[in-house]
């Protein structure tokens, strides 16, 4: 029985960079139900766009650890428009580049300690707007 304060967590991540590589940052939203909950952008260094993907999706699993110790959800919800990430977060696609690589295993350590149902979607990027826009106003020196 799911209780008040286990609920579904519905998490956006999004990553970009300017100049591919260049400047980059990281944009995560968390929400229970359609309540947001927490919302961060960041600087990252120059990056590229799917180093800017991958680490955008680490600092969602770092926030979220650190949520957890308070409030476990009864399950976790992840939608990014990465494909790329995506596929390979799910396992369906390999990765060729050495410090995705890197990136991969530890996020899929991280999911593997999680102890909560998990999923990882894809969705458009009109459908990920509060994560990019946390992402560009970071990138804009705004927050």
């Amino acid at each position: 029985m799911q209780t008040k304060d286990q609920q579904k967590l519905t998490i956006f991540t999004d990553g970009g960079s300017r100049g591919n590589p260049g400047p980059a940052a990281v944009g995560v939203a968390f929400f229970e139900g359609e309540t947001e909950v927490f919302r961060l952008g960041q600087c990252i260094g120059n990056q590229t766009n799917n180093v800017a993907e991958y680490q955008a999706f680490l600092l969602s699993l770092s926030e979220l650890k650190m949520r957890m110790t308070k409030n476990q959800p009864s399950s976790i919800q992840w939608y990014l428009d990465s494909k790329l990430v995506v596929e390979q977060l799910n396992q369906r696609w390999k990765i060729k580049d050495p410090n995705l690589k890197v990136l991969w295993q530890t996020a899929i350590s991280e999911l593997s300690q999680l102890g909560v149902p998990y999923s990882i979607s894809h969705i458009p990027r009109e459908e990920n707007t509060l994560a990019d826009k946390m992402v560009n106003q970071a990138l804009d020196g705004l927050t």
